[in-house]
């Protein structure tokens, strides 16, 4: 789909927005995770027109700090894919956690095709080899060091978020089918990126994330912009007043959106700002 095309089995976009929710890797930030003067200088215009932002990741909220101040972020952001809210001093107002069954079955499934599993409760990331595929990636892009168990045997309650990394791509989008179809009903299943495989709470995705930030803010949902590149990121771009999908976005992903924007390494979020957001205002 080409960029600003729509898809016929949308809703016309809504004619106002008052919140941006935006996902932040592959989306808000370049591939080496920057925010471009472009981005910045979006989120000022966002500012100055009274248009508030709020974050929503696959991250930990604790992975998400590094970005709070150079935006000039001051409203509640959700982690774990809508698992964790926290307002902006922290405080957690709403978590969902896995149920132990599932987080045992989840984690049997991916040890046994080899994919390596880590957990996340509260504030902790849990892995048992810390040399293990996309752990030194991880630990520099969300800039916290893990927590090494030697087994998660201990460690099935209270959990926000199994993450599965591999580098088989295929192999990992038939797991999301496959660990989806199995946990129906009881876990959200959804690549993040090619590499990781999100599971979460039932209920704990992005689209419920941003029907969560849009009532903290107290805006109508039908008043929200979202915008984001992977198929975690469908469900809220399924609530969105206003639905953007990244250029870089799998075609998937795009189907599910209004308005397709640049790729993330072509200052896509920025004009995405430009040409989709703020003439709504």
């Amino acid at each position: 789909m080409s960029a600003g095309a729509a898809p016929v089995a949308r809703a016309a976009p809504s004619g106002k927005v008052r919140l941006v929710v935006s996902d932040i890797d592959g989306t808000l930030v370049t591939r080496d995770k920057r925010l471009t003067p472009g981005v910045l200088a979006a989120a000022r215009s966002l500012r100055a027109a009274g248009v508030r932002l709020c974050l929503v990741s696959s991250r930990a909220p604790r992975g998400m700090e590094m970005f709070l101040d150079p935006l000039a972020i001051d409203t509640p952001r959700a982690g774990l894919n809508g698992g964790l809210i926290v307002m902006p001093d922290g405080t957690i107002v709403s978590r969902l956690s896995l149920d132990p069954d599932a987080v045992r079955q989840s984690v049997e499934i991916l040890q046994a095709h080899h994919i390596d599993p880590w957990l996340f409760i509260g504030r902790d990331w849990l892995v048992t080899d810390p040399a293990g595929p996309y752990v030194a990636r991880e630990r520099q892009v969300v800039q916290t060091d893990p927590v090494v168990v030697p087994d998660f045997d201990a460690h099935t309650h209270h959990v926000g978020k199994i993450m599965g990394a591999s580098s088989d791509y295929p192999l990992l989008a038939r797991m999301e089918s496959e660990i989806g179809a199995l946990l129906a009903g009881r876990a959200s299943v959804h690549r993040s990126s090619d590499y990781y495989l999100d599971i979460t709470h039932s209920r704990a995705n992005k689209g419920y994330a941003a029907l969560e930030l849009a009532r903290l803010m107290n805006v109508d949902i039908g008043e929200v912009a979202c915008i984001g590149d992977m198929y975690n990121d469908v469900p809220m771009l399924d609530e969105a007043g206003v639905a953007i999908a990244m250029g870089n976005a799998p075609d998937g992903v795009k189907a599910h959106a209004h308005f397709v924007t640049d790729g993330n390494e072509q200052d896509g979020w920025a004009h995405a700002m430009e040409r989709y957001v703020l003439p709504r205002v």
